[in-house]
């Protein structure tokens, strides 16, 4: 397997312009490097497909004329199905609990959105608690689902500038279609000269998230291997460095899978600045490794 690294002079598979306007706040989210990843994508594919959708933000800077993002978690989908069915219904979501918020105690408002979801997991509550939350980084409790992350020290962005970026995302995931379902029958689905991008929970880093406690990185190789064979292309971001290099993941790969193995520097951690509580980070520099099987 080759190893390369964004330094290098190695040509981009494709010339993918950064789009830093986010949408939701997520933890792993990969705004601020998406066009890294997706420069790296093939540049000629039949379909895009994310099937650990996420914050969506490497579709979304990708802006593909056909793509599936798919999630299990069925709120996070409905946000992502909402916007583009019915993009005013989000911004209605947003700023009524945005309003809501602010006629109260901030930490108070918050905290009454968070039950209103804990009672009854939805999207429109989940919707505001990513935009909200301490460091964007929601946890769920693994015995059912409890968000336990406490109310953020910043201010939630506005109704109206939330609007306007609605209105980009709407536009730029025209050609998507978003569906609730397991990874591996999204990815059973891809056909070949598809593009598969996965970009799962780290099992390294992100044990307490959202779906990692029944994640099993091995199933997923196996799924990429079935893919390979059939002619799809697949991309992986997975566990990488830590403690700002000092550390390197280890994650037992079958030899032959990837072609590549590209780091990916992310910047400091946002697990870590969750668990310190604004400690200083300067040793908690990460890179992502993506694997290409291409």
């Amino acid at each position: 397997m080759q190893l390369v690294l964004f330094q290098e002079s190695r040509t981009p598979t494709q010339d993918v312009r950064p789009f830093r306007t986010q949408l939701l706040k997520w933890v792993g989210n990969k705004q601020r490097f998406a066009h890294e990843i997706a420069s790296l994508l093939p540049s000629d594919v039949r379909t895009y497909r994310e099937p650990f959708l996420g914050s969506a933000a490497v579709m979304a800077t990708l802006a593909p004329s056909r793509a599936v993002g798919s999630d299990v978690f069925l709120p996070l989908i409905q946000i992502w199905q909402t916007l583009q069915e019915d993009p005013d219904q989000v911004k209605t979501w947003y700023a009524e609990r945005w309003r809501r918020a602010a006629k109260a105690n901030k930490v108070e408002g918050y905290e009454r959105i968070k039950a209103s979801y804990n009672h009854h997991p939805n999207p429109a509550d989940l919707l505001f608690i990513c935009r909200s939350c301490y460091g964007g980084v929601v946890r769920f409790r693994k015995a059912d689902g409890y968000i336990s992350t406490p109310c953020g020290v910043h201010q939630p962005i506005s109704p109206e500038s939330f609007s306007r970026r609605v209105d980009r995302w709407h536009r730029r995931l025209d050609g998507a279609e978003f569906r609730h379902m397991d990874y591996r029958e999204a990815m059973s689905l891809a056909q070949p000269g598809d593009v598969v991008y996965c970009d799962p929970p780290y099992s390294d880093s992100q044990a307490i998230l959202y779906g990692a406690q029944a994640f099993r990185l091995p199933e997923l190789l196996e799924a990429i291997a079935d893919c390979k064979r059939r002619g799809v292309f697949v991309a992986l971001s997975i566990d990488g460095t830590k403690r700002s290099g000092k550390h390197r993941c280890d994650l037992s790969i079958p030899d032959g899978l990837f072609e590549r193995e590209v780091f990916v520097n992310c910047g400091r951690s946002m697990l870590k600045r969750f668990q310190m509580n604004g400690l200083s980070l300067e040793d908690h520099v990460v890179a992502d490794r993506l694997l290409l099987t291409y």
